[in-house]
C-alpha cells in the first residue's frame, strides 16, 4: 500500500512531538541544561545551551504554513544568538527549501556542506498492524508492554543509555513525558530489566514514533520491531490513520537496522532531509 503523506504533515508531526518532549521537562532540568524554546513561522526552535551532545538544539517544522525565507531563517538564528547557543541544526524538508538557500546559508553562517541526512518515513497504520500480525515477529526473550508511571525513571535512563547520551539530567527529561497527555510510552524487558524504549505522540489522525531504542546487549532479538508493532496497534485503537517516523539515512557501506526494521513493517521512505549545521561565531559570543 502506497503512503501519500504531505511534507507539511510529516514535518509538523515531528516538530510538535519534539517541542512537547523538551518543553515538558521539569523546570530544574531546563535550568541546568539551559533549555528554551519558541515558535517561529509555523516551526519550532529549540535550544539547549548546556547540551554536551549538541543534539537537542534544533529548528524544524518550517514551510507548512509559511514559506521559508531569509527573514524567517534570520529570526531563527537570531534566537540562537540571543540564547548563546553554540551550535544548532536546522531541519527543513527539501520541498520547502527556497531557491536562494545557498545565499541564506552564507548570510547566517549555516554550513552548506553538511552531509548527514535523515530519512522521513510514513506508513498507513492499518498496514503496519497487518504486517505485524502476518510476519513472525516474536522477539527472543523480549517482552514489550505499556510503561507504568513508577517505571518512568528507569525508562528515561535506558532511553538515554541506548542513544549513547549522558544520564544525569537527560534521563529525567526522557522520563517526564511518560505520564503526559498525548504520549503512549512502551518498554521492552529482558530478564526483568528494561532494555528498550519507545513512545508514541498522537495528534488527531497522525501518530509520531519517538524515542525507539534498545540497549546494545539486548539488540538483534526483535525488541525494536516489537516496540514498533505495539505502538502501531495502539495508534490503530486510537483511530490514527498514519504513522510518522525518522531515522538516519544510510551512508555508503553502512546499514541502519532501525531503517530496515521500519521498512519491513511497511514504512516507506517519503524523502531524505539534510541536517544543516549552524554555529555561533567567535564574534557573536
Amino acid at each position: 500500500m502506497s503512503t501519500v503523506v504531505q511534507p507539511s504533515v510529516a514535518e509538523r508531526s515531528e516538530a510538535e512531538a519534539l517541542f512537547r518532549f523538551q518543553t515538558e521537562t521539569p523546570d530544574t532540568v531546563r535550568t541546568t541544561l539551559g533549555m528554551s524554546a519558541t515558535r517561529i513561522g509555523g516551526g519550532v526552535v529549540l535550544s539547549m545551551r548546556n547540551d554536551t551532545t549538541h543534539f537537542w538544539s534544533k529548528a524544524l517544522g518550517f514551510g507548512a504554513t509559511a514559506p521559508v525565507t531569509a527573514e524567517l531563517i534570520g529570526e531563527v538564528c537570531d534566537f540562537y544568538r540571543a540564547e548563546g547557543t553554540s551550535q544548532a541544526v536546522l531541519q527543513i524538508a527539501p520541498a520547502f527549501l527556497p531557491e536562494e538557500w545557498q545565499e541564506i546559508c552564507e548570510q547566517e553562517g549555516i554550513d552548506p556542506t553538511s552531509s548527514s541526512s535523515w530519512v522521513k518515513l510514513a506508513c498507513p497504520t492499518d498496514e503496519a498492524v497487518a504486517r505485524a500480525d502476518a510476519l513472525d515477529m516474536t522477539p527472543d526473550r523480549i517482552h514489550v508492554a505499556p510503561l507504568e508511571a513508577d517505571q518512568a525513571p528507569e525508562w528515561g535512563t535506558v532511553m538515554m543509555r541506548a542513544y549513547g547520551m549522558p544520564v544525569e539530567q537527560y534521563a529525567e527529561m526522557g522520563a517526564a513525558t511518560a505520564t503526559r497527555p498525548g504520549w503512549h510510552p512502551f518498554a521492552a524487558w529482558l530478564d526483568g530489566e528494561i532494555v528498550g524504549t519507545g513512545t508514541l505522540f498522537v495528534q488527531g489522525e497522525t501518530a509520531q514514533m519517538f524515542a525507539g531504542a534498545v540497549l546494545p546487549h539486548a539488540r538483534k532479538r526483535g525488541g525494536q520491531t516489537a516496540l514498533l508493532a505495539a505502538r502501531a496497534r495502539v495508534a490503530q485503537e486510537l483511530g490514527c490513520r498514519v504513522l510518522i517516523a525518522e531515522t538516519g539515512a544510510e551512508a555508503p557501506g553502512t546499514r541502519n537496522s532501525s531503517l530496515h526494521n521500519m521498512l519491513r513493517l511497511g514504512f516507506e521512505a517519503v524523502y531524505e532531509r539534510r541536517n544543516w549545521s549552524w554555529h555561533l561565531t567567535h564574534d557573536e559570543h
